[in-house]
């Protein structure tokens, strides 16, 4: 097998990303990798309708990966444009393709894919695409104090038994171990299992924990008023404003707030309440 410094490129030590190639004649970066279920098992742990589907916070997390190569530590935004299904066989090739900067110090950004057996004439798909910034913000909050005081204790038990129209999630995305509601905030703690834990101190967050986090939503009473009974599956697709301060994380402390139908904001500390993003 030929490494990736063999092929003129730069390894990437990333588990979605093997490699990264600066564009000759501009500020162009090219990342590049593969995805299967022999190579991303875990990924089986996410379907729809029975379909194995790439997460959107597995988006993020390659545009988090995408940020760091070209010095933009912040994603403006980031809208998923169309599902990313895995094949159950053969796998699917990727490519996150970061242009130069326009002249308000941006960055575009798009994720594109296409099966790895597909012809050479065959067109790649547009998955997600969004804006990178240098901004430097900071975490603007603290989790130290858990439980919060005066939240009350939710029941997690059995939440993911209910059926949520054919999304499915499997043991590594069930990171959900307990939550706690203050007003209008959820207060939670997310876990990988303890086989994944040296796995997730490859990756920026661990898309798995990043979307574990958001079942936590669930329990926030004007979302819950707003859920059509459980008919249509809820999935993240569009983010803003995403910046990560830790990287390797296993377990969670989340807050997260249904500010707007379809919107949220979620802040995600440590084990220890040091902010994570």
């Amino acid at each position: 097998m030929t490494d990736a410094a063999g092929l003129g490129q730069s390894a990437a030590d990333h588990p979605l990303v093997g490699a990264v190639v600066g564009l000759a004649g501009g500020e162009g970066v090219v990342l590049t990798g593969r995805l299967s279920l022999k190579s991303h098992p875990w990924l089986a742990d996410h379907t729809v309708g029975g379909t194995v589907v790439f997460p959107g916070t597995g988006f993020v997390e390659l545009l988090v990966r995408a940020g760091d190569e070209v010095g933009c530590g912040r994603i403006e935004e980031l809208t998923q444009e169309a599902p990313l299904v895995v094949p159950e066989r053969g796998g699917v090739q990727m490519q996150v393709v970061v242009e130069a900067t326009t002249g308000t110090g941006e960055r575009p950004v798009a994720v594109y894919a296409r099966l790895e057996d597909a012809d050479e004439d065959v067109p790649w798909t547009r998955h997600a695409s969004g804006l990178l910034s240098p901004s430097q913000t900071s975490a603007g909050f603290e989790l130290a104090q858990w439980p919060p005081a005066g939240a009350e204790a939710l029941d997690v038990e059995g939440m993911y038994e209910r059926p949520e129209s054919g999304l499915v999630y499997g043991p590594l995305f069930q990171g959900l171990t307990a939550a706690w509601r203050k007003g209008d905030e959820v207060y939670a703690e997310i876990e990988l299992p303890a086989d994944a834990a040296a796995e997730a101190a490859r990756f920026g967050l661990h898309p798995a924990l990043l979307d574990a986090a958001l079942h936590a939503l669930g329990f926030s009473p004007s979302y819950e008023s707003e859920e059509e009974d459980g008919t249509v599956a809820r999935l993240p697709f569009s983010w803003s404003g995403v910046s990560l301060f830790a990287v390797g994380a296993s377990v969670l402390r989340v807050c997260v707030r249904h500010v707007a139908r379809d919107r949220v904001s979620l802040w995600v500390a440590d084990g220890v309440g040091v902010p994570v993003a």
